[in-house]
């Protein structure tokens, strides 16, 4: 008789054990499921706050607001005289860079104490 009450016990605290853990899983599957949609939501509202930062800067990128802050930081466009263009350095040896070399080689002396042309 003994041994049947202490089976009975035993099996009851398994069942109840067991119906624990049941309802611990479906507490935090709960709880998951809460911070799954407030996470959803987060990111829902990030990308309406993306969308909305994309157009604020493609409104400041926009050429002629990038002119109009231009003067009224008080810049204004170069001379005709002003603007100088550079030829592509090529590895062939034929932009401004070898030719540069190539004068300072031809130069008598230091080439590190000769005059820039």
């Amino acid at each position: 008789m003994r041994r049947a009450l202490v089976a009975g016990f035993v099996v009851s605290a398994l069942l109840v054990v067991g119906c624990l853990a049941v309802v611990g899983l479906r507490v935090q599957q709960v709880h998951l499921a809460y911070q799954l949609e407030r996470l959803h939501r987060e990111r829902a509202e990030m990308g309406v706050v993306l969308r909305q930062l994309e157009v604020e800067v493609a409104t400041l990128q926009a050429p002629g607001r990038v002119e109009q802050r231009a003067r009224q930081l008080g810049l204004v466009a170069p001379d005709r005289a002003q603007v100088r263009l550079a030829r592509e350095y090529t590895p062939g040896g034929t932009g401004l860079a070898a030719a540069h070399k190539s004068r300072l080689a031809a130069l008598p002396g230091d080439p590190m104490r000769a005059p820039i042309r």
